[in-house]
């Protein structure tokens, strides 16, 4: 394979209302069959009308982008200081909701296109039907990477080819089968054509020749393919917000032991992720069902039928206000970490005469 990757010079400045198959068309009618046309989403929203008015600076202007970035946010992944990562109403998780204030009036701000995917479609169409010409259109923005430094454009929506290369099932040269490998083409296009339209250059539109056959089947599925579904989604919090979350569910704990016993291995592995930071001396004992019958039923008459205890014995010396009060923060954080392991649990008064200082029914 051969790629060239050129620029389209001379399509100047967009305004609302202005016909985007024309001024591409008008300024490359060398455009053939099969070429990629990478399109930067800040013409595609200018042409349809994605604009805000805001004040030029001041307080103002600052309190207008918060409140323009609220409505394009679905959902706050991350913040730190004025810097906002969210997930917008596309799915699309990036800073600021792809807001941007640069190549625009000082009074404006520009929003990404309500629909990439149509719009792309939208211009593929009107290249084809008015030049007669069968192209792959992508909409293109410019993205930071989660534990990478810098910029690169990726694919927002895309028309006239998939947005992925599924891997999944061929065999390496080695006899592996692939199993995971989808390439996101249309981000590695979307890449290449940014290095010859640059930031400051004003060229928002670039060709990759020589990727695609000339036939084209339809437009396709577009870039929504490439928003990873919710609960497939490893990161989909910042660690600060993670930890958040994690503490406002734990402070809510359901007060209800589960329906099976739990898993030893489960409960383990919570012992130890709270074992540093409970106070020293603290013990943690599982006992089985067995023993729950002959230990403590008898004297805990409301303990859950077949339910399996976890005896939390407080460390050893005179009890004072501060000491209580560490170990119900200890044991929170134990109930919390059992919860992380999905082992609901129940705390109950420990039988009478015993030493322990909590039992937890799981």
């Amino acid at each position: 394979m051969r790629l060239e990757i050129l620029p389209v010079l001379g399509i100047g400045d967009v305004t609302e209302g202005d016909d985007l198959a024309e001024l591409v068309g008008n300024a490359a009618p060398w455009l053939r069959d099969g070429d990629v046309l990478v399109v930067t989403s800040k013409i595609v929203s200018k042409a349809e009308g994605r604009l805000v008015d805001v004040p030029a600076d001041g307080p103002e202007r600052v309190a207008a982008r918060d409140e323009v970035l609220a409505a394009e946010t679905a959902r706050v992944v991350a913040a730190r200081g004025a810097t906002r990562i969210v997930q917008t109403h596309h799915g699309f998780v990036m800073a600021a909701a792809g807001i941007d204030a640069s190549n625009v009036a000082k009074t404006q701000l520009v929003l990404l296109p309500r629909d990439p995917d149509a719009s792309a479609r939208a211009l593929r169409a009107a290249l084809r039907e008015r030049y007669d010409v069968d192209v792959a259109v992508i909409v293109s923005d410019t993205m930071g990477r989660p534990w990478r430094n810098g910029l690169t454009d990726v694919a927002l929506g895309v028309a006239g080819m998939a947005a992925l290369r599924d891997h999944r099932g061929e065999v390496d040269p080695y006899g592996n089968e692939l199993s995971l490998t989808q390439m996101a083409v249309v981000d590695e296009l979307a890449g290449a054509a940014e290095l010859v339209k640059g930031k400051c250059d004003q060229v928002p539109v670039a060709v990759v020749r020589g990727y695609l056959g000339a036939q084209r089947d339809g437009d396709g599925a577009g870039a929504a393919t490439l928003v990873r579904d919710a609960a497939l989604d490893l990161f989909s919090l910042g660690t600060a917000e993670a930890t958040t979350a994690g503490l406002r569910a734990a402070a809510t704990l359901a007060d209800r032991p589960g329906t099976t016993p739990p898993d030893p291995a489960a409960v383990s592995r919570a012992i130890t992720a709270v074992a540093g930071a409970v106070a020293p001396g603290t013990t943690f004992t599982l006992v089985t069902d067995e023993e729950v019958r002959a230990r403590l039923v008898a004297t805990l008459p409301d303990w859950p039928a077949g339910a399996t205890a976890l005896v939390l014995g407080a460390p050893a010396g005179p009890a004072h206000p501060a000491g209580l009060i560490r170990f119900g923060a200890d044991l929170h954080r134990l109930r919390a970490a059992l919860a992380a392991e999905s082992v609901p649990s129940v705390l109950l008064p420990p039988p009478a005469g015993s030493t322990a200082g909590a039992v937890l029914a799981l």
